[in-house]
């Protein structure tokens, strides 16, 4: 299952390949327990490993059907500090705590006025007030969400822990093998889509493989996993109690302290009985960037996300994560 592509020794301070740290950024997903954290790296017995992750995405939809009726339209910041602590050989601990804030923001005419120089589609941008908050959908005549006002707090808590199942290491590459867990609690406000209401769980496979060329540092990476969810207070009848999630990348590090990343994050709907992409259809997005080693060993990861499926991610959204083992 694992191999190695042969070439230059790796060294000891060569950068790990290694998964950006966020998931769709969606008003209607993030609130949802899909894990950000997909690596295969578990943390050193008696280690911390620490992250602080920032995603910031503008997102413009407007949608009709026969019976349904949807716009997103706003801008969402989450930031969240995430602490890992190995335990024995195997095994690691942790706890996500995330900060949301919604608003109109200030991304709306930098976006345009992009599409505009380049010719891409507007997508109706044009054609609203500029930097307005309004998260609505109705069906069937029942409005059945409705926010349009500032607002930030506390999100979901999520509880982590993970296993090393296979970890190979010698003179061309690395390879890894890990299964993680996770579980969400309901302590966001729901009512302020800061939170779900429902208590989540999951559980998934994550894999890596490192080499070391004449070319530099190359790197794949995967993982899959499935979500159980009880029923929350966002869209209660038609949310949907099972998904799946996964992701896919690969990376080139050209020196020891800069890596290029490409990684895709998809997930099955997590709700039904609608006509709406928005809702009912599954997730790709693309993630491009890359990683810094700045002084101290601190990593510094860089990212753009767009939507692949379009309508069922933001349009754009901007990730910085950084990340230090103690």
């Amino acid at each position: 299952m694992f191999f190695s592509l042969g070439g230059a020794p790796v060294l000891a301070a060569d950068m790990e390949i290694t998964p950006f740290r966020t998931v769709n950024q969606s008003p209607l997903v993030q609130i949802f327990g899909i894990p950000a954290d997909s690596s295969a790296i578990v943390t050193k017995a008696g280690h911390f490993s620490i992250s602080f992750t920032q995603d910031v995405a503008s997102e413009f939809t407007v949608d009709r059907t026969r019976n349904g009726q949807i716009t997103l339209d706003g801008e969402s910041y989450r930031w969240t500090l995430a602490a890992r602590y190995g335990i024995g050989e195997r095994f690691e601990t942790g706890i996500d705590i995330p900060y949301v804030l919604y608003g109109g923001g200030f991304l709306d005419g930098f976006i345009d006025g992009w599409h505009r120089t380049f010719g891409f589609p507007r997508g109706g941008r044009d054609e609203v007030p500029r930097n307005r908050l309004l998260y609505s959908y109705s069906k069937d005549g029942t409005l059945k969400l409705n926010m349009d006002h500032a607002g930030s707090g506390i999100g979901d808590i999520s509880l982590h822990a993970g296993m090393k199942l296979y970890d190979r290491q010698n003179a061309d590459g690395h390879d890894r093998l890990a299964l993680r867990a996770s579980v969400k609690l309901p302590t966001g406000d729901s009512g302020q889509l800061y939170g779900s209401g429902s208590t989540d769980a999951t559980l998934s496979l994550c894999g890596s493989m490192n080499s070391s060329t004449e070319w530099g540092t190359l790197g794949v990476f995967g993982s899959v996993g499935g979500l159980v969810m009880t029923k929350g207070n966002i869209l209660r009848d038609q949310h949907n109690s099972l998904a799946a999630f996964g992701n896919a990348g690969l990376g080139w590090g050209p020196a020891d302290w800069i890596a290029f990343k490409l990684q895709l994050n998809a997930h099955t709907p997590l709700y039904h009985g609608s006509s709406l992409d928005q809702l009912s259809k599954s997730t790709l997005m693309l993630v491009t960037g890359g990683t810094l080693k700045l002084p101290g060993n601190y990593l510094l990861d860089i990212g753009v996300s767009e939507d692949v499926v379009v309508t069922t991610s933001p349009d754009v959204a901007f990730h910085l994560g950084l990340q230090k083992q103690f």
